[in-house]
């Protein structure tokens, strides 16, 4: 059985990793991260210090992504769950498709790329495999050389006891869902005690900027750093407004552009500290809202 563990770069999957590195976990075959393209520059920041930490100790690091399927939130195709509103005023939601879209679909991908070819074909033919499963040359060798024949696969997701009500099993027969902080009984406030008892970071949290499912007090704190996260959200829900007319689209769920619909003290000429917590990290499993 291959293990593989999505790894979202969040709280709970990275206390996952860490665990497999410094072994107090089983040693992962591979984690995969599934990149969306639109993750916070301060988590692309934290993947590139912390893989090589992750490789050193053992725990292969993939990145896979859908990058056009992605892109194309803005040029027309919105597969994100945007927040409509029609003429008579009824309130709306489209249907969320980007997680299986830029998440699942990648990271099965890579697997079955992985299943179908590297204990089966020679080289040259893995090369062709890579290139029809748009699945990463070089890493996909990588795993293929290493790896020992394998009919099923064992996901690891970063489920952790204050989220059991997304634990379910996999929707396809060769995949099987593990949960290895349910296992050990871990919420993830015992994530963030662990990484810091092992003097490890606690990663910041992972989401696609944009993201409508985002809450007030995360929206705020997006505003309140006015970094290019903050002007890149601006900009999608900019983009995707007059994608399906006659009806517009937002990306905050009071259906106005995000910079009116979020407000802050500093709009006003004040200064305040948050004292709410931010905690909004659906993708820290690796897959959003599983």
């Amino acid at each position: 059985m291959l293990s593989v563990l999505s790894l979202g770069w969040g709280v709970q999957s990275w206390t996952i990793a860490a665990m497999s590195a410094l072994g107090e976990l089983p040693k992962v075959d591979v984690a995969l991260h599934s990149d969306t393209t639109w993750e916070a520059q301060a988590t692309y920041a934290f993947a590139r210090v912390w893989t090589p930490w992750l490789e050193a100790h053992g725990v292969k690091v993939v990145t896979v992504s859908e990058a056009r399927q992605a892109r194309r939130v803005v040029t027309g195709q919105t597969d994100i769950p945007a927040f409509t509103l029609n003429q008579k005023g009824d309130l709306g939601q489209l249907r969320r498709q980007c997680t299986q879209r830029w998440k699942v679909a990648p990271i099965r991908r890579f697997i079955r790329a992985v299943q179908r070819g590297c204990t089966t074909y020679p080289l040259e033919t893995r090369f062709v495999l890579a290139w029809r499963y748009r699945v990463p040359v070089f890493d996909y060798l990588r795993i293929c050389n290493t790896v020992q024949p394998f009919t099923q696969v064992q996901q690891w997701l970063g489920i952790s006891l204050d989220e059991v009500e997304r634990v379910k099993d996999s929707d396809v027969k060769y995949i099987t869902n593990h949960y290895p902080l349910l296992d050990k009984h871990m919420r993830r406030a015992d994530c963030v005690s662990w990484l810091l008892a092992h003097n490890l970071p606690v990663p910041p949290k992972s989401a696609c900027v944009f993201c409508p499912y985002h809450n007030l007090a995360a929206w705020q704190a997006l505003k309140r750093e006015g970094s290019a996260d903050w002007q890149q959200a601006v900009r999608v829900d900019t983009a995707i407004r007059d994608q399906r007319p006659p009806y517009p689209l937002f990306i905050h769920p009071a259906r106005k552009p995000l910079e009116e619909a979020v407000t802050i003290s500093e709009d006003f000429g004040f200064e305040q500290l948050s004292l709410v917590d931010t905690d909004n990290a659906p993708c820290d499993s690796g897959y959003c809202f599983l």
